[in-house]
């Protein structure tokens, strides 16, 4: 209660000892401990100047000046490579002939100019290999000859160094062993070394490796000996490298060509594909398969563009994020300049940008365009892993559900249960009434009495709120098995479920008869909760992992629990022509219940016509339907399960109902709070450093804390800039919205908001820069309504901006153009308001 104490005195204005105070700041030292342990703080760090003027729209493709025949043809099969502020073309052909012409776009400049060099050049080639490394270009190998005459057509695997600060080739020279020559391989730098993967020889598709250091006098090429499961021998593939691995993505591998993406370990030289087809979740499929394409890494995600693709040249972006490995398609910025389908084109990033040039496209015809996609650096949604954390943590579960015939108790939360299964509510609604009524009937005691008020949610004691006592709302749930409810669980809280991970003797193969039937009973449960997305999910997952091994299994236990939309894929799937014999033939299918094999034998020789089968809609709809736990937790936010709020949260005069699970879930600063005391109350002022933001921008923070929303209004930004830091969120990608709205969207139909925000929240230099934007469109701005709203100090300093601004004729800056904009100013005072001690910038716990 001491923390408690503290806040009160302060609140009120009296005095707080010297005691008290030391008391209070080990408190919130161990508070800031606790923090340190739950979240990353280093992903905090961000630079709190602002910038301003002009910025790319994310996601956005802009056609930038293309290359003119004077400078460098038209190409495809060629290398685009990144250094500095510039793009650097090497090779390719015209369609007439081989290129080994090296071009550079400058991207500060935006022009392209013929680069000079010094030394011999490679001879002309396409397919070959580009890198970087240190202040040097790479180029291996290629494909070399007359493509007209079709003569002296041969594979090369010579390696050429070109230095860009004395624009020098030098070709080098190799003792013992080499690569076979090939082209349209990959190729990568990592750890000083060049790393040489697949290609065609000619005459055989390849999927060796080589590497070679690029430092020190050690001139000899070395052959990997890979492990793992290796890619299928491939050519015209891109690689990318990031996070220690080199990431592999289809190609042309014959027979065996697919979809997937495999990564290659450095250290361990070791492959493995990057599966996630076990897993339960509503994820995007991963891109066609296809060859000429280009990949690139861009913090904690791969892009994959063009190529062609079953015989079409689909013009659409990829993305796999590396954190969730989850493709996704972008969708571009409205007002985009899309590329047209292409392939053998080449890309590289280039600061927080992706550059596309050249290829082939329709018609077998060569490009010269130049293409510019803004790539984004948000930080990723913590949202999921953060309601996983708390689950997995039982921190502060207020309800048991007692599982089974054997009454197993699993702790969870009142709110994300009710939020996510309406049955679940149901029965929590029910539990409390029944507790409501138990307790009303008992001796009026202190201790039923405290009870009873933490059980409606009203007011608490320290003691009857702390974390660590066990919840006295009960429910039931005899229908279900506790390994099975858990897997729920982690659906409810994390929108997800790994089957393969929840038992050790478990096959890892999703395809198992173990984890198929696990997967059954999870949609059972599913049923019965009424959880339709998560019952799309299972269905899915059946219908594709449906084989030999698990179909009888899975068709005996459909029939026994009434699982009519899977029994029906199983019977499907046992009378087709190239799976009835030797299902039927089987050991297991003498053991299949006789009315079983009744209905297979009659199935086999009357199929049910598609169009007459019926078919349980509400089971068997293989389209993904249901809420998502973004939606789910938008409802609750919104005032969905009011009833179960046990905390509010008061800004200024207005009161919030919030959840102290959902707060403590998504904040180190609710988390310590609620682990160390219990507010008076259960009342918590909010406020932000030493501000209290406005209700709207509080609003925009509790709809980040909820559903990871950040769509809110300019001025919002401005107060909620540093909550990350002060909340101890788990990284910093509120900021980072925060901000990037601020530098894009200060408007003159806005500024006068963000004028009294900056000044409320002592951000001078964004003060300033709102002052300069009035002044520069006064006309616009001295009309609107919200300009008679603003206090007289800010009025004051309007004018005194005019008077600073009076040109020399007389004239006020107003008469200046409207395009003309403020220019940057110089960060302020503002942008030093949090500390530069590295623990106190990385949280903030509990603010005295």
């Amino acid at each position: 209660m001491l923390l408690l104490r503290v806040l009160s005195l302060k609140d009120k204005g009296s005095i707080i000892t010297n005691t008290e105070k030391s008391e209070y700041l080990q408190m919130q030292n161990i508070a800031k401990m606790i923090t340190e342990q739950l979240r990353n703080p280093n992903e905090l760090d961000i630079s709190l100047r602002m910038e301003f003027g002009p910025f790319e729209t994310v996601y956005k493709w802009k056609r930038m000046s293309e290359c003119y025949e004077f400078v460098g043809a038209k190409r495809s099969k060629h290398t685009a490579v990144a250094y500095k502020d510039a793009l650097y073309v090497f090779g390719g052909d015209n369609g007439k002939s081989m290129l080994n012409d090296l071009i550079r776009f400058d991207i500060r400049e935006m022009s392209w100019t013929k680069t000079g060099c010094m030394g011999v050049p490679p001879a002309p080639r396409y397919h070959h290999s580009a890198v970087v490394h240190r202040s040097s270009m790479f180029v291996f190998g290629g494909y070399t000859g007359d493509i007209l005459a079709n003569s002296n057509l041969t594979n090369k695997n010579d390696l050429f160094e070109y230095k860009f600060q004395s624009a020098q080739w030098v070709q080098w020279k190799f003792s013992g062993q080499e690569p076979v020559p090939r082209s349209a391989h990959g190729a990568a730098v990592y750890d000083d070394k060049l790393w040489i993967f697949a290609g065609y020889d000619g005459n055989t598709l390849l999927n060796d490796m080589w590497t070679i250091n690029l430092v020190g006098e050690n001139r000899q090429w070395e052959q990997i000996e890979q492990k793992g499961q290796c890619p299928p021998t491939c050519c015209n593939f891109p690689v990318a490298v990031s996070r220690g691995k080199m990431f592999v993505f289809s190609g042309q591998s014959g027979a065996k060509i697919t979809n997937a993406l495999f990564q290659f370990d450095f250290e361990t030289h070791t492959w493995s594909r990057v599966c996630t087809e076990h897993l339960l979740r509503c994820a995007g499929p991963a891109p066609a398969r296809r060859y000429g394409h280009v990949m690139a890494a861009h913090g904690r995600h791969l892009y994959v563009f063009g190529g062609a693709a079953d015989n079409t040249l689909p013009s659409d972006l990829h993305c796999c994020d590396l954190d969730t490995q989850m493709w996704s398609v972008v969708q571009p910025a409205p007002d985009s300049q899309i590329p047209s389908g292409r392939l053998f084109h080449a890309g590289a990033v280039v600061g927080d940008a992706m550059y596309i040039f050249g290829g082939t496209i329709d018609n077998n015809v060569r490009s010269g365009e130049l293409f510019r996609f803004q790539l984004s650096n948000y930080p990723r949604c913590t949202l999921h892993d953060d309601f996983g954390r708390i689950l997995k943590s039982q921190q502060f579960c207020d309800v048991t559900v007692l599982v089974g015939e054997e009454k197993t108790p699993i702790f969870a939360h009142q709110a994300m249960l009710a939020a996510r299964s309406q049955y679940l509510r149901a029965k929590i609604k029910e539990a409390r009434e029944e507790l409501e009524k138990k307790i009303e009937s008992e001796t009026e005691t202190a201790s039923t009495s405290s009870t009873n008020h933490w059980a409606t949610g009203t007011t608490a004691s320290a003691s009857t709120c702390s974390s660590f006592n066990r919840p006295q709302v009960t429910i039931k749930l005899p229908e279900a098995t506790p390994e099975v409810f858990n897997m729920v669980l982690d659906y409810i809280y994390t929108d997800r479920i790994d089957p393969t991970e929840k038992a050790a003797s478990l096959d890892e193969n999703p395809a198992s008869s173990a984890t198929f039937l696990l997967v059954m009973e999870v949609l059972r449960l599913a049923l019965r909760l009424n959880i339709p997305r998560l019952r799309g999910l299972c269905a899915r997952f059946l219908k594709a992992n449906l084989c030999y091994n698990n179909v009888l299994p899975a068709l005996h236990a459909a029939h026994h629990a009434n699982l009519h939309c899977i029994k029906e894929y199983c019977l499907r799937f046992v009378v087709k022509d190239y799976n009835f014999t030797p299902i039927v033939m089987s050991a297991e299918f003498e053991n299949m219940d006789q009315c079983l094999m009744v209905e297979i034998i009659r199935r086999r020789q009357q199929p049910v016509p598609k169009a007459t089968t019926t078919q349980p809609h509400h089971e068997c709809d293989e389209e993904i339907v249901g809420t998502t736990l973004e939606q789910d937790m938008s409802v609750l936010c919104s005032g969905g399960c009011a009833e179960l709020s046990d905390v509010r949260l008061r800004v200024g005069a207005a009161m919030r109902p919030a959840h102290r699970s959902i707060l403590a879930a998504r904040a180190a600063y609710f988390e310590a709070m609620f682990r160390s005391f219990s507010p008076q109350d259960n009342i918590v002022n909010v406020q932000i450093c030493d501000t209290v933001p406005s209700e709207e921008a509080f609003d925009s923070l509790l709809r980040y804390i909820y559903y990871g929303d950040t769509n809110m209004p300019t001025e919002d930004s401005l107060y909620l800039f540093q909550a990350p830091i002060y909340y101890g969120f788990t990284n910093n990608r509120l900021q980072v919205f925060c901000k990037h709205n601020l530098q894009s969207n200060v408007t003159p139909d806005n500024v006068v908001a963000i004028l009294q925000a900056a000044d409320r929240m002592r951000a001078a230099d964004i003060k300033e820069y709102a002052l300069k934007m009035i002044v520069h469109h006064f006309p616009l701005v001295a009309h609107q309504e919200a300009i008679k709203n603003l206090a007289q100090p800010l009025l004051v300093d309007i004018i005194w901006m005019l008077a600073d601004e009076m040109q020399p004729g007389g004239a006020p800056a107003a008469t200046v153009p409207a395009s003309a904009q403020p220019r940057p100013l110089p960060a302020s005072a503002s942008a030093e308001a949090i500390p530069e001690e590295a623990d106190h910038q990385r949280h903030k716990s509990i603010k005295l």
